[in-house]
Parts: C-alpha cells; sequence; structure tokens
C-alpha cells in the first residue's frame, strides 16, 4: 500500500481515470491550475510528463517546486509559477491537458468565476482536454443554503460558488468546447458533492 502511495501520491482518482485512458500523454504539456503542494502531479512527475503549475500561495509554490526537484529533476522550477489563476501568465494555447482539481468552487462570485474560468479555458489547446472538479448543487439542491448569488453554505458548514447542469451544459456551449464525458457527480454522505466536467476544445475550424 505505502508503495502505490509513493508512485501515486494522493491523486484525484477521476484524474487518474483520464490518465488511464490516454487523456494526456508525455508528448504534451499538462498544466495544474491551482496545484496547490502537487498532489495531483505525483505520477506525471515520476513518469516523465511535462509538468507545469500555478498557485496563489507561495508556500504551495515552494513545496511543489521542492516536490518536481526530486521526483523530476529535469523540470526547471520557472514551470510552477506564483500566480492567481484569472492572471496565468502561460500564453494561449500552451496546454494539451489542464487540470482545474477543486479550485474553481472558490470564486467570490460571478465575476470571479467567470475570470477564472475564462483564463484556464484560454491556455488549453485546441483539440486539448480540460479536467475540472469542482463543487455543484447537483443532487443536493434543496440541502444548500443561498448566501449570495451562486455562494451557498452546504450542510458541513463550508461556503462554496456552486454550479449546477444547466449552468455547465450551458457553458460547455459558451466556451466553444464538448464534454469529453457525461457529467458525474459524488455527494458525499448529504454533506457536499463534487462535479466532474471534462471537455474539449473544440479547434476552430470544426
Amino acid at each position: 500500500m505505502s508503495n502505490l502511495h509513493e508512485q501515486f501520491g494522493d491523486i484525484d482518482i477521476y484524474l487518474f481515470d483520464q490518465i488511464l485512458r490516454g487523456r494526456s500523454t508525455r508528448e504534451g504539456r499538462i498544466l495544474d491550475l491551482g496545484c496547490g503542494a502537487g498532489r495531483n502531479l505525483v505520477y506525471l512527475l515520476r513518469e516523465g510528463y511535462d509538468v507545469y503549475g500555478v498557485d496563489a500561495d507561495p508556500q504551495a509554490v515552494e513545496r511543489v517546486r521542492r516536490l518536481a526537484g526530486k521526483l523530476s529533476p529535469a523540470l526547471p522550477a520557472s514551470n510552477f509559477r506564483l500566480e492567481s489563476i484569472e492572471e496565468v501568465s502561460f500564453p494561449n494555447g500552451f496546454a494539451d491537458f489542464v487540470i482545474s482539481s477543486a479550485v474553481l468552487h472558490f470564486a467570490r462570485d460571478d465575476d470571479h468565476f467567470d475570470a477564472m474560468l475564462r483564463a484556464t479555458w484560454r491556455v488549453l489547446k485546441p483539440g486539448g482536454i480540460l479536467f475540472c472538479r469542482l463543487a455543484s448543487s447537483i443532487g443536493m439542491e434543496s440541502q444548500v443554503e443561498r448566501v449570495r448569488g451562486r455562494r451557498f453554505r452546504l450542510p458541513d458548514g463550508s461556503e462554496r460558488y456552486l454550479v449546477d447542469e444547466a449552468l455547465l451544459t450551458n457553458l460547455t456551449k459558451d466556451l466553444g468546447g464538448e464534454l469529453a464525458d457525461p457529467l458525474k457527480t459524488t455527494i458525499v454522505q448529504n454533506q457536499r458533492c463534487m462535479t466532474t466536467w471534462v471537455l474539449r476544445k473544440t479547434p476552430p475550424n470544426l
């Protein structure tokens, strides 16, 4: 068990599913927006993927740089940048596979959510995959309490920006993407729920 954890770290099982199905490759760039200390990057770094990350927490960026230095020393420390998602400095169409895991639900309001999402989409290459996990109200509509706008208080006491199926469907079309997988939502003992939203960025000529 300890060897498996050493190999894979605390990777999100739904992200691991995408990797197993070949949605990311060693030939493409992987960009983790809101990477934290690198919980989703251990396996990718060990296996020699071309990995990049962004986080607004300086301690997290320092930790992920140390992790990368240990597991994939050929990667430059500059691959991991201290910056907010809405102001990400990587160029348009930079990454073949973008990870947004448990990040967008920290949006303060609609404008902040939109800014983070648009920046995330901007750095994704046409034809690339966005893997997004975020809090939602799907299946728990009657158990969340609206605070303001799309900010809700969950039964577990946390406050999050919550999406729903209609919003994700509309955003998929608005962004110019297509669902690579059906929406999948996990409800944890009626306390909170997380939805997996996986999009392919449709090339402009299609």
